[in-house]
C-alpha cells in the first residue's frame, strides 16, 4: 500500500498590531517557546521560532494535513491570548492580519535556522520592514504597499 512522504519546510513571518503591544525581551522566549508547542498540536514540528520586539519568525516542517493559514490561524491564536492571560502587556495583545510564509528545500535549513536565532543581533542595525520586504524581493513576491504591515520603527 503507497503512503504520503512530504518534506515541506515552512518560514513564516507575522508581526504585532499596534505600538503598545511590543514584545519585551523579559518575555521574549517563554512566548517562543509556547509557539513552538502550539505548532506541535497540530502535528508540525517546529524547527526554530524567533524574533524581535514587534514580530515574530516560526520555521516548521508542514504537515500535509493542515494548510499553512490554518496553523498560523491557530498560532496567532492561541498566542495572543496567552500573552492577553499572562498580562505581558497592558490593553489588549494582538496580531495583525496577514503573514509571510516562504518555504525552503533541506539543505537550506540550518542557514534559515541560524538566521532565525539570530534575530536580536540582525536587528541591531536593520528594522523589521526593511528585513521584511528583503524576504519579499528575494522570493520573487510581488506585493503593495497598502497590504504590507504597519511597521513601527
Amino acid at each position: 500500500m503507497a503512503n504520503t512522504f512530504t518534506q515541506m519546510n515552512v518560514h513564516a513571518v507575522f508581526s504585532v498590531k499596534g505600538r503598545g503591544n511590543f514584545i519585551s525581551e523579559k518575555w521574549r522566549d517563554e512566548l517562543h517557546r509556547y509557539i513552538a508547542g502550539t505548532l506541535k498540536e497540530t502535528n508540525n514540528y517546529s524547527l526554530a521560532v524567533g524574533g524581535y520586539k514587534d514580530h515574530v519568525h516560526i520555521f516548521f516542517e508542514l504537515n500535509p494535513s493542515i494548510s499553512v493559514s490554518d496553523v498560523l490561524k491557530n498560532v496567532k491564536a492561541k498566542s495572543s491570548k496567552w500573552i492577553n492571560t499572562k498580562d505581558f502587556v497592558s490593553g489588549k495583545f494582538e496580531w495583525q492580519a496577514g503573514y509571510g510564509a516562504f518555504t525552503y528545500s533541506r539543505s537550506q535549513r540550518n542557514n534559515v535556522i541560524s538566521y532565525i536565532m539570530k534575530q536580536k543581533e540582525h536587528h541591531e542595525d536593520r528594522s523589521f520592514k526593511a528585513e521584511y520586504l528583503e524576504l519579499l524581493r528575494k522570493n520573487d513576491i510581488k506585493y503593495y504597499d497598502a497590504y504590507l504591515f504597519e511597521f513601527y520603527d
